[in-house]
């Protein structure tokens, strides 16, 4: 049979017609089964459940109230979601808390308090936009009226001794006032003059029955939040084993009242160099110390090893 060249075209475009839809279902039926395998293995994103009972500092939170239950919701998601930031606080937390604890223990501070200091600044010596600095945030003006070193050589801001002294003496003061560690520490964050002007205007002495600023009104469920989960991270999906806390740096203390004309020469003195000696003591905020005052400052130099120790 002859076949003509029309003839021939036609069965040439039927033939390209249906490879072409061949291809077009193979290709759906893969992008199909590349969206299931997807769906099966993409990871779920969980909402925490909130624990029947939480406390902070001995006092419950009213989680029968629907405000309360989901300001808590919202801040313990978004805790146990800041995977980055929580995974460092957790693991720093076995660098700071002992020390934090024993002087909270000395004041008669709840221990809950310890978790103020991981919401203000992450267990680190940070600078906010507002000036506020060290792991408390504590602001210059504030320091210096309470007696803190700050000048261009020393800030004892950065002392995590003496800044959590400078903390316990606040809420002492702010426990005294208020009769209660919750309103205690939202005045941490909002001031005496600021909390207690909404309480004037409100005619309320609760926290949880207060209208605040949003920063204060989220501060107490960051803080609550921060505690569970530092306190059973497994529970909410950080998989940190005891050995990962960053371990304390061995030290001892040594006491001088005099100039020190290089911390990089003192230093060589206890087998240290700069670097590790300025860790230690970041309140040191120049390479040397004039101390035309004479005042007596504690030191820490790090024993022996201690580099190695602490990674190990």
């Amino acid at each position: 049979m002859k076949i003509t060249a029309g003839k021939a075209a036609i069965a040439i475009m039927f033939l390209l017609s249906a490879v072409f839809l061949f291809t077009l279902l193979v290709s759906a039926d893969s992008q199909q089964q590349e969206a299931t395998d997807y769906e099966e293995s993409a990871p779920l994103a969980v909402s925490w459940a909130i624990p029947e009972n939480v406390t902070f500092a001995g006092e419950a939170l009213p989680l029968q109230n629907f405000d309360t239950r989901e300001s808590l919701d919202r801040e313990l998601n978004a805790t146990a979601y800041r995977h980055g930031s929580t995974l460092l606080t957790i693991k720093r937390s076995g660098r700071y808390f002992a020390e934090i604890e024993k002087i909270l223990k000395e004041y008669g501070i709840p221990d809950d308090f310890k978790y103020l200091a991981c919401a203000e600044s992450d267990l680190s010596n940070v600078i906010s936009l507002a000036g506020a600095t060290g792991y408390w945030q504590i602001m210059e003006s504030t320091g210096k009226e309470s007696g803190m070193i700050i000048n261009r050589e020393i800030d004892e801001r950065y002392d995590l001794d003496k800044s959590t002294r400078f903390a316990c003496k606040y809420f002492l003061k702010a426990y005294e006032r208020y009769g209660s560690w919750t309103m205690a520490a939202a005045s941490y964050n909002n001031g005496f003059s600021g909390l207690s002007e909404q309480v004037d205007i409100q005619k309320e002495t609760n926290y949880y029955d207060l209208l605040l600023n949003e920063e204060t009104a989220r501060y107490i469920f960051r803080i609550v939040s921060l505690k569970l989960v530092m306190a059973e991270p497994a529970k909410y999906g950080f998989n940190i084993g005891p050995g990962e806390l960053y371990k304390p740096i061995p030290f001892r203390e040594v006491k001088i009242d005099t100039a020190v004309t290089s911390f990089e020469q003192f230093a060589r003195q206890f087998d240290t160099n700069y670097k590790l000696l300025k860790f230690l003591n970041p309140w040191l905020r120049r390479p040397f110390l004039t101390n035309s005052e004479k005042r007596e400052y504690t030191i820490r130099v790090p024993e022996k090893g201690a580099r190695i120790q602490a990674g190990l």
